[in-house]
């Protein structure tokens, strides 16, 4: 049974966020990936289009989720559904940062605002 310690778990900083990965083709796996996601509290995330569906649990802290447009506030329990190709943006609110656990399919890139695409090694 592979088990992907977090000794050994590969650590990316990106936008001000830390994307902690533990699997992904890199680790053994043919189809997901999945890393955990820590943003400091009071920062304000990135618009994108992810090209595949994701999924966000979150562990700690709330965040402003919006969604092609629609906002709302998702907290510790709850979690996002992230439509391919939905514009997709996550504001952390309060004073707590923001931990979730994110996972999706091998192949995501994220389209950002200014058109250059994104090919998150993470999710690679």
């Amino acid at each position: 049974m592979p088990i992907v310690d977090a000794a050994s778990a590969e650590q990316y900083e990106v936008h001000g966020s830390r994307f902690t990965s533990y699997v992904r083709p890199a680790t053994g796996s043919a189809q997901l990936c999945a890393w955990r996601l820590d943003v400091p509290a009071g920062t304000s995330g990135v618009p994108h289009r992810p090209s595949r569906e994701e999924v966000l649990a979150v562990l700690a802290g709330s965040a402003r989720v919006t969604l092609d447009g629609e906002s709302r506030v998702a907290s510790a329990g709850d979690v996002i559904l992230v439509p391919a190709g939905a514009q997709f943006q996550v504001d952390v609110v309060g004073d707590e940062p923001l931990r979730a656990w994110v996972t999706t399919t091998v192949g995501l890139t994220a389209q950002l605002s200014d058109g250059t695409t994104m090919t998150p090694p993470w999710a690679n």
